[in-house]
């Protein structure tokens, strides 16, 4: 079967079916930046092997899925985390009280409806929200919860494959509570010795917490690494 491929004014990209396998990543587009598949299908089996080579969803209601791996790509390494001494402050504080896997689906709902700067929708559709709660029940997803007065107020989602974590998305409804809820994030992954914390675009907020941009060659290279599943020696 001859793929098929999408023509937009920058290039060709793939038309992904329940058949093909993504191309290669130098074929990923640099405008939109590292748009490198259209179509197929949300189950765990292509979103595992989309993050395994780098590749994520990103995409609004309406539209087919687009699949991206973009160059620079932003990451935080865990050890260098960085917490500002207000939002220390505030952790010192005990002012929420912070909870993992508790409460997974209503983290990624409230992502799904919480506005962001410059979009006018989310990209977090229904399938989506279902799919990733697949990925939950079957271990590879991780919310952390800031909660205050048993409501939730704030967390983050995120995706771990052994010792690598792609964050998702975070919402907040009091002030500092997702911050508190990532910080918490990065502090459970350095126990669960990740390695690499994958937040694919620069933020303001990222850089805030220490995260830069490197090579997607190297992203690549230290994820696969990452990835590996690690046997003890005989």
């Amino acid at each position: 079967m001859t793929d098929a491929y999408y023509q937009l004014p920058t290039g060709n990209v793939l038309a992904l079916n329940r058949h093909n396998a993504f191309p290669p990543l130098h074929q990923a587009l640099t405008e939109p930046n590292g748009l490198i598949a259209i179509g197929g299908e949300l189950t765990m089996t292509r979103l595992l092997d989309a993050y395994q080579q780098g590749i994520f969803p990103w995409f609004s209601e309406g539209e087919p899925i687009l699949w991206w791996s973009p160059h620079p790509r932003m990451v935080l390494y865990p050890e260098e985390l960085k917490v500002s001494r207000s939002l220390s402050k505030t952790i010192h504080k005990q002012l929420f009280e912070v909870r993992i896997n508790t409460a997974f689906r209503e983290v990624i709902t409230a992502c799904s409806a919480t506005p962001r700067p410059q979009q006018s929708g989310t990209w977090i559709s229904p399938a989506m929200i279902d799919a990733y709660c697949e990925l939950h029940a079957a271990g590879y997803a991780t919310s952390v919860e800031s909660w205050q007065n048993g409501v939730l107020v704030g967390g983050c989602y995120g995706i771990q494959i052994q010792r690598m974590f792609y964050g998702e998305s975070m919402f907040h409804h009091v002030s500092e509570a997702s911050k508190v809820a990532f910080v918490h994030l990065v502090q459970y992954l350095i126990q669960q010795d990740v390695g690499l914390i994958d937040c694919q675009m620069r933020t303001p907020l990222l850089t805030q917490f220490g995260g830069r941009e490197i090579e997607r060659d190297l992203f690549i290279q230290q994820l696969q690494t990452l990835t590996q599943v690690q046997h003890d020696a005989p």
